[in-house]
């Protein structure tokens, strides 16, 4: 399962409202070989499920995310701050061994 922080969900949900999407986009969660650490998370809004898609409800969103990324991200969680290291969303995920700095990549 992937979970979403209260703070992450008050920021996508002002997101989706402020970029007028559809009642049914839901967030897009996967991972892709890149970055400096060997992988590299991706995130995006969606209307569209594809038959490998795993979706998971919580609080009160809807995070979908492919059955091959799902192996790297099972129990992650996506949060948000807005502190002065930066800004935005980012996850965090039991399964990396190890992270850049910017926290857009990890390894396993």
């Amino acid at each position: 399962m992937i979970t979403v922080s209260d703070k992450a969900k008050e920021y996508i949900t002002n997101l989706i409202q402020r970029e007028q999407r559809s009642t049914d986009t839901f967030v897009r969660v996967g991972v892709k070989g890149g970055g400096c650490s060997g992988l590299e998370y991706q995130l995006a809004f969606d209307t569209e499920r594809k038959p490998d898609d795993e979706a998971f409800e919580n609080n009160g969103l809807t995070v979908v995310v492919d059955k091959k990324s799902l192996f790297y991200l099972l129990g992650t969680e996506l949060d948000y701050s807005a502190g002065l290291n930066g800004k935005g969303l980012y996850f965090n995920n039991p399964n990396a061994s190890r992270t850049c700095s910017c926290g857009e990549s990890f390894a396993v």
